[in-house]
């Protein structure tokens, strides 16, 4: 039987009502029958509804990577609260009667074992791709960046200062053209523009203090010279691949999901972009509304113990589908990831997996960790300035960082490591972000020194300087979470 808590049983859970459903079931003693198969891969029992017969839940765990949720109650949410309560039964200790495996689980398990085969089969089998079909896409790519590169140039001759929300919006009107060109990346890189000058109250630029105006005008500039990077490298990505007889996408660089690729696993695996018998620590999650794109997305920080590399998982929710696409949620156990396929990218690029299994992080989880922490300042400074000259690079990196001690000098909040060298904090990091600067005066004054710092990097452009914002600190015991 795979090992659960109730942080496990939590994260499976389709959004916080069902969490609260499936422990009142429990609560209320509505489980009336509790089984297990004799080897625990499978839990089963009945529960009490609005209907004249018991529901018959099922928790099957015979891939601990991939549990199968069964029901019969009519819920569309996977698993439902009668699953939920079946897994919140265990975790509590409840008892569970070995009985015979239900025939119809039996079948059903014998239909995934056959679906499984099937897909390893097809997995040795050449795809099959329409090539006539894809050189015409990638042709109404090139003509998309055409606008793009159009639409950029308006932006250009209107100037930052005469950019008002009216033109905002016009611009926006005109850019929905791009995702009629299969260019949904580079349709949310322009709207990542005009949305600083325009939101539900109006123009921003314009009402805001001096202050805040030059702010805005830096984070212009540099939208307009990702636009301007994404057009000129975007079409001879395109071009080369139209020229490349097998249409092949560019794999050693981000540039394919800028424009808005949609990397399949397959192809990730077929790209030879796979690790092997990883495990991922969580270092920090965040949630939030991307009203532009019109959806949810959650990202997970995490760190490959193997490598010490840091990834970030992202799921994407879009508002129409929120219902049936589970939400992500913080996780505190040590995910086993048997195949990782990560994007193309750089410093933080992209992961994905299709089945994890999950352990209790132990101490020697957190030594490893901190081993891979950076305790350089002045030569990590050097190499993230390095990576943001380039236009399409990410400009808020994260680093895990070795600090001596962290404390004001003046007015400022900063963070020294061995050396003496010094990076400021900052609450600028991710629009979308929470501020955390605050909360370390709220952690006990031993976490404020000797330990290894989760931080998001931020060139300020009027200091002229690196700035960090911190995410969360990692100590010998535990991951101290400053965002979430």
């Amino acid at each position: 039987m795979i090992e659960i808590d109730a942080n496990y049983v939590d994260a499976q859970a389709p959004n916080a009502a069902a969490i609260k459903n499936g422990r009142g079931l429990v609560m209320k003693g509505k489980l009336v029958a509790l089984n297990k198969s004799e080897d625990e891969t499978l839990l089963f029992g009945e529960c009490k509804g609005s209907g004249k017969s018991n529901y018959t839940p099922s928790v099957d765990f015979v891939d601990p990577a991939k549990p199968v949720f069964r029901c019969t109650c009519p819920s569309r949410q996977f698993p439902c609260k009668h699953c939920l309560a079946l897994m919140y039964a265990w975790v509590d200790g409840k008892t569970f009667t070995v009985a015979p495996i239900p025939e119809d689980v039996e079948r059903k398990r014998q239909k995934i074992e056959k679906r499984v085969e099937k897909k390893k089969a097809d997995l040795t089998k050449p795809r099959k791709v329409n090539k006539a079909a894809l050189a015409k896409k990638i042709k109404a790519q090139l003509e998309g960046l055409d606008l793009l590169e159009r639409l950029t140039l308006d932006l250009v001759r209107t100037g930052m200062g005469n950019t008002s929300a009216k033109t905002a919006k016009q611009i926006e009107e005109q850019a929905k053209q791009l995702g009629n060109a299969y260019l949904p990346g580079a349709q949310a890189a322009l709207r990542d523009y005009t949305k600083l000058f325009s939101d539900d109250e109006g123009h921003v630029a314009a009402d805001a203090t001096g202050t805040s105006r030059e702010a805005v005008y830096g984070e212009a500039f540099d939208q307009l010279t990702r636009l301007h990077a994404l057009v000129k490298q975007g079409r001879a990505y395109l071009q080369k691949r139209l020229d490349d007889p097998e249409l092949a996408p560019e794999t050693e660089s981000a540039i394919a999901a800028w424009l808005g690729h949609a990397w399949q696993l397959r192809e990730l695996t077929e790209a030879g972009l796979v690790e092997n018998d990883v495990e991922l620590v969580q270092l920090a999650f965040n949630s939030y509304d991307d009203v532009a794109r019109q959806e949810f997305v959650d990202v997970g920080v995490w760190i490959n113990l193997g490598s010490g590399r840091i990834v970030q998982t992202q799921t994407f929710r879009p508002y129409k589908a929120v219902k049936y696409v589970k939400g992500e949620d913080s996780f505190f156990q040590v995910a086993q990831v048997k195949e990782l396929c990560v994007y193309p990218g750089d410093v933080n690029p992209r992961v994905r997996w299709d089945g994890m299994l999950p352990r209790k992080t132990e101490p020697k989880d957190f030594e490893t960790v901190r081993k891979h922490a950076r305790g350089d300042f002045a030569e990590l400074v050097k190499e993230v300035k390095g990576k943001l000259k380039g236009p399409l690079a990410d400009k808020r990196p994260i680093h895990l960082i070795d600090f001596a001690k962290i404390g004001r000098v003046g007015d400022e909040l900063v963070v020294e490591d061995a050396k003496g060298e010094r990076l400021v904090l900052t609450e600028i990091g991710l629009a979308e972000e929470p501020p955390s600067c605050h909360l370390l005066a709220l952690l006990p004054p031993e976490l404020h020194a000797n330990q290894a710092l989760v931080a998001r990097f931020h060139h300020d452009v009027d200091a002229r300087t690196l700035r960090v914002k911190p995410l969360g600190i990692v100590t010998d015991e535990a991951i101290v979470r400053l965002t979430f």
